[in-house]
């Protein structure tokens, strides 16, 4: 799909379609007050007759307007002018897009990047387009026998600037956009691939193929002797009940000088999650695919981060296993040795995702990072408290938690800071262990989890993005991997810049 900006005028577009904007009570946005005028008001005698409000999301679709050089032109209900927020550009933008491709039309000029929306700039609006249209038109159909194809596919995409100077930043904002959104597809794709095809072994090969795209990325995979050789005991303890053997992936993003210390992402890659010997019961165990979009979203960012060229170092761990149930695998009550030498007692083999984590969490000490950001669909706690609106953030130094508040906003991709305070910890003692895995269910869970994973984290910035709820929706016409936090990650890193 080709993205272009330009500054115009709508009645001198040719396109298939053109997009202007409605307020409510049928008032015109700027931009349809001069397609009205130079149509001699053909645009305000048809919303007279009532056919669109202005309400947020309506759509109008109008064929051969006079004067004007579009085939069609979309009007778009906009709600409150005053009332234009993050939201209902995004929404707007969302339905323009799926009432284009219901037209057949193989391109648009979109105009709706000109309105004002409240506290942001051309560069954010441009970008924000971008990535909803590439995520409207996404579609996952790898593993059906017979796929739709839709022979006048959207393939041109031009979005408009009110000015010229207005076009630098514009066209920045649509390689961000580009980058982010295939980055989202890409950790879509991890997510929505099945278990059986979905492995370890294959998040590695994945791996491998973003450092064969780039050459700034370089891919190191241990296998299970190498993990057991570096005694890795909680990531092996959760592996060891699967045929399918764990992997650990580190890859190495050089976008700066070698001085500059890295921002290390760590992704929990637990491909699929049965609970282990404490067994899900099987409406839980629906969409336990999806427990390794942390992974993914690593992937995901490092490969935006290279296409962008960012100079920053960043460096992505992935721990990747399967959690199965069996002879061989971890019981309650196992006590487990740690890369760091602590020893966990395992009160519940559901609980997982911390113990791959925690030595994944101790390795990085060695690449002495500037900060630590691990991803993880850790607790089902997380989505009961925020559903899938908000992911859970917890860290150990305040202005990391502040920085992706911040970039979360920014991205609409946002987090919710909690607590993980010293009293939370006592939960975790054990008699027989350094520390145990679960708490006292179903006492904060969230919190908990973090509390677990802080243990390994004392010697740098560190923070938690709990991702369960945001990740990836598990039923109904939704269902599917969301790419999330893939957006917040990004827009961290060029805050960083």
């Amino acid at each position: 799909m080709e993205f272009s900006v330009k500054t115009g005028h709508p009645e001198k577009q040719r396109a298939h379609c053109i997009i202007v904007g409605v307020f409510e009570s049928r008032r015109l946005s700027a931009i349809a007050e001069r397609l009205d005028t130079a149509s001699q008001g053909y645009i305000s005698n048809v919303l007279r007759k009532g056919d669109l409000d202005g309400k947020t999301g309506q759509t109008l679709l109008l064929h051969q307007i006079p004067n004007t050089l579009a085939d069609r032109v979309l009007l778009v209900g906009c709600g409150k002018e005053r009332e234009l927020g993050d939201k209902e550009f995004r929404d707007i933008i969302r339905k323009a897009t799926s009432a284009v491709i219901q037209t057949g039309s193989s391109e648009m000029v979109s105009f709706l990047t000109e309105l004002n929306v409240k506290g942001r700039d051309i560069r954010w609006k441009i970008r924000q387009a971008v990535e909803i249209i590439l995520g409207t038109v996404y579609v996952f159909d790898d593993y059906k026998s017979k796929k739709e194809k839709n022979r006048f596919a959207l393939r041109r995409i031009v979005l408009t600037v009110p000015t010229r100077r207005d076009l630098i930043p514009a066209e920045r904002a649509v390689l961000e956009g580009q980058a982010i959104a295939k980055g989202i597809s890409l950790a879509k794709n991890l997510g929505n691939t099945p278990p059986n095809v979905c492995t370890p072994i294959y998040l590695a090969k994945e791996a491998e193929k973003i450092s064969k795209e780039f050459q700034s990325v370089q891919t190191t995979i241990l296998d299970e002797k190498e993990i057991a050789a570096l005694k890795m005991g909680a990531l092996l303890a959760v592996a060891k009940g699967s045929d399918n053997p764990p992997r650990f992936i580190t890859l190495e993003y050089k976008g700066a000088k070698d001085k500059q210390k890295p921002i290390v992402l760590v992704g929990k890659g637990i491909t699929f999650d049965t609970g282990g010997n404490s067994l899900k019961s099987p409406a839980n165990m629906i969409g336990m695919k999806y427990d390794m979009c942390g992974a993914a979203a690593v992937l995901a960012t490092l490969r935006a981060a290279a296409e962008l060229e960012l100079p920053l170092n960043i460096i992505g761990v992935i721990t990747c296993a399967e959690n199965m149930p069996g002879s061989k695998a971890a019981r309650p009550d196992d006590i487990v040795t740690s890369l760091s030498g602590l020893t966990i007692e395992i009160l519940n083999t559901d609980a997982e995702g911390r113990l791959v984590l925690c030595d994944a969490l101790s390795y990085v000490e060695r690449f002495d990072p500037d900060v630590v950001i691990d991803i993880a669909t850790l607790t089902g706690a997380c989505a009961a408290t925020f559903g899938g609106h908000v992911s859970g953030l917890l860290s150990n130094h305040n202005p990391l938690a502040n920085d992706l508040f911040d970039a979360g906003i920014a991205s609409f991709d946002r987090c919710w800071q909690l607590p993980l305070w010293d009293e939370y910890q006592e939960a975790l003692n054990s008699n027989f262990a350094d520390i145990a895995n679960i708490g006292n269910p179903p006492e904060a869970g969230t919190i908990l989890g973090a509390c677990f994973l802080a243990r390994f984290t004392k010697k740098y910035h560190w923070a938690h993005l709990d991702v369960a709820g945001t990740a990836f929706r598990s039923l109904g016409k939704e269902r599917g991997a969301t790419g999330r936090p893939v957006p917040l990650l990004v827009q961290y890193l060029l805050d960083r810049c």
